[in-house]
């Protein structure tokens, strides 16, 4: 009986992760080949709690970056770091761009943390659908000098003096800023006003966004770079899929070959997706036998008949 109470408990587990993800999917499908993102309409969200599958983006961080490789190097050679050229040592803004899923700020995270050390003050600040201007300005600053900002009352300040505070500290700095997930260009235009175009000394600042309108609202001059992030390969998004199961992408059994491919054709590259679809294959460090893959896949297939409308991953 317990065993039984366990299966159904884990059947609901699925349903509704498949729920989830479903609306995602069948987006990333429409989207596979014909990649553009300046259409996307953000969508606000009603409550604060943290999306259940960012877990699944975060857990597996690690295999993700490795997947990325070349673009991290593609994102390097955009910032301009090694350059000689006397104009990269004014204030440039590379901003990376693509629809949710496809890891933006795994990637940025990835390379502010191997460039990092080449600076003198630094800061990775997430914003979010429903930012907080002060709050943005505060944690750059607590991101710039954490010892110094955290014992000191910031919340007394209102906005034009903590973008005082921010430029007096970065004025003779060179910097590194990341702003996450960007939503809103006239945001940007208020966030900007913290960092001055006199900082000579190689800064750069990252952004990213979901939204191309917005990305270009953060790359206003022609030294200013714009990332666009697509899907991944399939031999790309196979590489992570089995690495997330199997340990390494070569030991897939051949019985399950057929299926994970069908799989991945559900998943359009994304690797928020193919992260998700793949925890729901194994239990611990049990991989599910093949009829019950075959269950998942023949259930994200009803669930891109029944709804192919949009939700924003």
């Amino acid at each position: 009986m317990a065993n039984l109470f366990n299966k159904g408990k884990e059947r609901r587990r699925t349903a509704s992760a498949i729920k989830e993800i479903n609306k995602d999917v069948q987006e990333v499908a429409n989207r596979r080949g014909r990649y553009t993102v300046d259409n996307i309409v953000p969508k606000p969200t009603a409550g604060t709690t943290i999306d259940p599958r960012l877990r699944a983006l975060y857990t597996e961080a690690t295999q993700l970056v490795g997947i990325y490789g070349k673009r991290d190097q593609e994102l390097l050679k955009l910032l301009s770091l090694g350059d000689k050229d006397p104009s990269n040592k004014r204030p440039k803004v590379v901003s990376v761009v693509g629809f949710g899923g496809l890891g933006k700020t795994t990637l940025v995270r990835a390379v502010y943390d191997k460039i990092k050390g080449g600076f003198d003050s630094r800061g990775f600040v997430p914003v979010g659908q429903n930012p907080d201007m002060k709050k943005i300005f505060r944690d750059i600053l607590i991101g710039l000098d954490k010892n110094m900002y955290t014992n000191m009352n910031l919340m007394v300040l209102d906005e034009r003096q903590l973008i005082e505070e921010i430029r007096e500290f970065l004025h003779d700095k060179r910097y590194l800023v990341v702003i996450d997930d960007i939503w809103d260009g006239k945001l940007w235009e208020d966030i900007k006003l913290a960092f001055s175009n006199m900082n000579n000394l190689g800064s750069r600042l990252i952004t990213t966004t979901r939204i191309l309108s917005v990305s270009i609202a953060c790359c206003p001059s022609t030294h200013d770079s714009i990332y666009q992030m697509g899907p991944l390969s399939d031999s790309d998004s196979t590489r992570l899929f089995c690495k997330r199961i199997f340990s390494s992408e070569n030991k897939c059994p051949s019985e399950l070959k057929e299926v994970s491919r069908d799989i991945l054709k559900k998943c359009g590259g994304v690797p928020l997706a193919i992260l998700t679809i793949a925890s729901l294959l194994i239990v611990g460090h049990q991989i599910k036998p093949k009829v019950e893959w075959q269950v998942l896949l023949d259930s994200i297939g009803r669930g891109l008949t029944e709804d192919a409308s949009m939700e924003e991953m």
